[in-house]
């Protein structure tokens, strides 16, 4: 038995291990998005109902965030179970898909991560802010 074929026996052994865990990596990201997407609920429904324009701009806000970070989160488990589904099935149609996934990700993540930090900066600059008229309240 050369290596080749030793290699091909160990990964017909190993392959449908990998596709269950490629299986349960998917549902693990669902539950990242629908995780993210519960928290992003009710905190927007507590946002709805607060009293104060900037606490209710703050916390959606924070909202927002957090569910960027957990969507950014969700689709990173996804192409790890992509790029271990590709392995598996050594398909040359799964690896442009896999490539397609990657690109828009990219694009995603970029654009998530700037709304990110674009709210953060908003929300540290708002709280700098009523720092500021409370002080000058006290005075």
């Amino acid at each position: 038995m050369n290596g080749s074929e030793e290699i091909k026996g160990f990964f017909g052994v190993v392959a449908p291990w990998l596709d269950q865990l490629s299986g349960v990596i998917d549902l693990l990201s669902i539950a990242v998005l629908l995780i993210g997407a519960a928290r992003f609920t009710l905190k927007m429904v507590r946002g709805e109902f607060a009293s104060e324009n900037f606490r209710r701009l703050s916390i959606m806000n924070t909202a927002r965030r957090e569910l960027g970070s957990y969507i950014l989160a969700g689709l990173e488990l996804l192409i790890v179970s992509d790029v271990i589904h590709t392995a598996i099935t050594l398909d040359l149609d799964g690896l442009l898909f896999l490539g397609g996934l990657v690109i828009i990700r990219a694009i995603i993540g970029l654009f998530l991560e700037r709304e990110i930090r674009v709210l953060s900066e908003v929300s540290y600059a708002s709280a700098a802010d009523e720092d500021g008229q409370d002080k000058d309240r006290g005075s």
